[in-house]
């Protein structure tokens, strides 16, 4: 009895040691580890460019070519017939194409939001419009009509006591804007980073209104999209993806990360980089926090019905 006693023992103890000592369990191999990832040679893209050349993805399994696209709203068919897997993009554009029935699409990382004078009317030196109120009746140069920048820009507007129906948007890509500004085309021109700071030092550019500001205040930009029906089939993938774009967008929170990588991928100068105003890069992305660019499209007739944008948000 006491022998066998013993060895109940000395087999528990073992047991014991075998369970303290074993390694944690690993996360699920990724079900489609070689991806292709939509990015745009702008800011709101850096913890996407970051993760790659920190070899985050690589840390997590994963085999990611970053595909240069024209616009997110260009991007997102692009989802649809497999040329890519995930998309940086506006959330307004994959918000009314969902609504519209052209995709089903689900966010999956915490995006890109907007900061003070990230998202600035600007106008040229000499120039009469000088203030908000000055924009009345003018011309207001924007990338896209009905997106995100012309809604922040109607919204900024009426905080600040300006009908925004008196105003023309003209739509003019943003590469572009400093030129129309000064030759007169419009009279103002919605400019983001790393616009605005070009051309406050190529010709003297002035802000006349932060739409980052006021009701618009860190108001989400865009973020990583892809499918539902990609997301139901590689859960795995997914997960894999957000972990490495989380220890990227931890690392945003340190500047002079962010001036690191910029010269990287766009034709921001690193002495321009140290210039330039920086929105945010949340951890996480919730429904409530999106729910701000549905209501700006209701708001402005962009959406006509309601977005139920919880099923959206991974």
């Amino acid at each position: 009895m006491n022998a066998r006693r013993t060895l109940l023992t000395a087999l528990l103890a073992a047991c014991a040691l075998v369970a303290c000592s074993a390694a944690p369990p690993t996360p699920t191999a990724p079900e489609h580890p070689h991806l292709r990832l939509g990015v745009l040679p702008i800011v709101d893209d850096a913890h996407l460019v970051r993760a790659q050349a920190a070899g985050y993805f690589a840390a997590e399994g994963l085999t990611v070519e970053l595909v240069t696209v024209q616009g997110g709203a260009a991007a997102l068919p692009r989802l649809a017939t497999g040329d890519l897997d995930l998309t940086f993009t506006n959330y307004v554009s994959a918000l009314l194409g969902q609504a519209q029935g052209k995709g089903t699409f689900r966010f999956v990382d915490g995006g890109y939001q907007a900061g003070p004078n990230t998202l600035l009317i600007m106008t040229k030196p000499g120039s009469a419009v000088r203030t908000p109120a000055d924009l009345a009746g003018k011309k207001i140069a924007v990338n896209t009509l009905r997106n995100i920048v012309e809604l922040t820009a109607r919204s900024a507007l009426e905080t600040a006591g300006v009908d925004p129906g008196s105003v023309t948007f003209v739509e003019v890509p943003f590469p572009d804007m400093a030129a129309a500004l000064q030759s007169g085309r419009v009279d103002a021109a919605f400019t983001v980073e790393p616009f605005s700071t070009q051309a406050a030092l190529a010709f003297g550019a002035v802000s006349a209104l932060d739409a980052g500001s006021g009701a618009t205040a860190g108001i989400p930009i865009g973020g990583v999209a892809t499918t539902a029906e990609f997301a139901a089939k590689n859960p795995n993938t997914v997960a894999a993806f957000r972990r490495a774009v989380a220890r990227a967008q931890a690392d945003m929170a340190d500047r002079g990360v962010v001036e690191q990588i910029l010269p990287t991928y766009t034709k921001i100068t690193p002495d321009t980089a140290a210039l330039i105003a920086l929105g945010s890069w949340p951890a996480t992305l919730d429904d409530v926090r999106l729910q701000r660019d549905v209501d700006l499209m209701r708001q402005y007739g962009v959406l006509t019905a309601d977005l139920d944008v919880r099923s959206m948000v991974l």
